[in-house]
């Protein structure tokens, strides 16, 4: 992940974890809510939606949506019900 999301100028450390992000993107794209509707448990939308459009921006969503299809592809591949 550190190669596919883009770096943040580091004004501060940042409270949430980009996996938490991550999640919060994923809630929000799986449910259609409206950002501010995030789960409490989640990080604040407006963090979460401020990664969101620059990950977009630069392209990492696709990236990392790709990476992930391949990984899921080999995994396929290697499990004895995934043979023909």
């Amino acid at each position: 992940m550190p190669q596919i999301l883009p770096q943040k100028k580091q004004t501060r450390p940042c409270d949430w974890t980009k996996r938490e992000i991550i999640d919060g993107i994923l809630y929000q794209l799986k449910n259609g809510c409206n950002w501010e509707d995030l789960p409490k448990d989640l990080p604040p939308y407006s963090t979460v939606y401020w990664h969101y459009k620059q990950w977009r921006a630069a392209g990492a969503i696709e990236k990392l949506m790709t990476c992930l299809h391949e990984q899921v592809r080999e995994q396929v591949k290697k499990s004895p019900s995934g043979q023909r």
